[in-house]
């Protein structure tokens, strides 16, 4: 859809606010049409009753509420639901839902495609296509959102709700930080989607010039793909350690700004042979000392397209063993997902009307 209207889903509360006023309307206006455009089913002014009639009629001409519809959908065995959301360029961006009993957690998109070309993720096959615009990111929320509303019970798991969001799908966040601020302000206004700063998680491969920022205006959990313990190693998995070497960015997580409780989330998938090894992982130990921290060892997903193997169990346990033997709180994920390729580094939308879900990636 091409429209010269204006998505009010691309503000957060003070933009609508700003956006009102500019029409000659109160600030309060602002902030009852937040608390109308994210309650489920509301796809209209005219559904927004408090407002008079004349304005909703003013917002009819000149603005629009988008909405993600009809998206294609993959169910995993292990429930987890990949989403494929068709954006108006008829561009693919994929998030995926993982369910548990307590909670469900969406991994969300920042952009369509990726820059960043890591050597064993399949989302940099893609390569970058565009950023996400606010109202895209939030909708992928409001949009699962619907998708567990609808549902008749008992089919998935955990509260019927998103209730934690982590920014671990296709693209770099930090490439596109002003719309993922925006976004972020709207997931956690209590008018928007009312989500707490401590569920929500950005995801970033090390773009040391803009971490800082996004410490100072926001305080959302920081995830960091470190993926390596030296820079030729992490330089030929990861292109944007040659701009951003391991030190520069180990000493910004240092200075990274966030409450003195909260930790940065250190994630390193293991690939067999490569980065594995016990002098690696004791070397690990040894950079990450002095930064508030724990560590997410990732089993890799193998994709026959990039040629990586994932570490062995054994491997895995003998790694995580070093780490905990220096005093780090050391976690290694349940990969989530992977037969319909929704697990980390296997998601890669496409552009068609054919449903792209079957083939994969990021």
């Amino acid at each position: 859809m091409t429209t010269d209207k204006t998505d009010l889903k691309n503000f957060s509360q003070d933009q609508l606010i700003e956006f009102v006023e500019s029409l000659g309307q109160s600030s309060f206006r602002g902030r009852q049409i937040m608390g109308w455009l994210y309650r489920s089913g509301i796809t209209e002014f005219s559904q927004m009753t408090d407002l008079a009639k004349v304005f909703r009629k003013s917002l009819e001409e000149k603005c629009f509420i988008s909405q993600f519809t009809d998206p294609i959908t993959e169910c995993a065995d292990d429930g987890c639901v990949k989403f494929g959301f068709r954006l108006h360029d008829n561009n693919i961006v994929e998030s995926v839902l993982i369910p548990e009993p307590k909670r469900n957690t969406l991994c969300i998109s920042s952009q369509v495609g990726c820059a960043m070309n890591c050597s064993f993720c399949l989302t940099g096959t893609m390569g970058f296509i565009r950023n996400l615009s606010p109202s895209e990111i939030v909708n992928q929320i409001c949009g699962v959102r619907d998708y567990l509303l609808a549902q008749t019970g008992g089919e998935q798991a955990g509260p019927g709700r998103v209730t934690n969001v982590v920014f671990m799908g296709m693209g770099e966040p930090l490439n596109n930080l002003e719309n993922v601020l925006t976004s972020l302000s709207i997931m956690t206004d209590p008018r928007g989607l009312n989500l707490a700063e401590r569920r929500i998680t950005v995801s970033t491969c090390g773009i040391v010039s803009k971490l800082r920022v996004l410490g100072e205006r926001s305080s959302v959990n920081l995830a960091i793909s470190l993926h390596a313990v030296d820079d030729d190693s992490r330089s030929e998995l990861m292109p944007v350690n040659v701009r951003f070497p391991i030190d520069d960015l180990l000493e910004a997580c240092r200075n990274f700004p966030m409450p003195k409780r909260k930790r940065i989330m250190f994630e390193y998938i293991l690939l067999k042979d490569i980065n594995d090894s016990d002098n690696q992982a004791r070397t690990l130990a040894r950079k990450l000392r002095g930064i508030p921290c724990k560590i997410n060892l990732i089993p890799y997903n193998d994709s026959p397209e990039l040629g990586y193997k994932g570490s062995g169990r054994n491997r895995i346990l003998a790694f995580q063993e070093i780490l905990r033997k220096a005093h780090y709180s050391v976690f290694i994920r349940n990969s989530r997902g992977s037969d319909i390729s929704a697990a980390c580094g296997q998601l890669a939308g496409k552009n068609g009307n054919q449903a792209v879900l079957k083939k994969t990636s990021s």
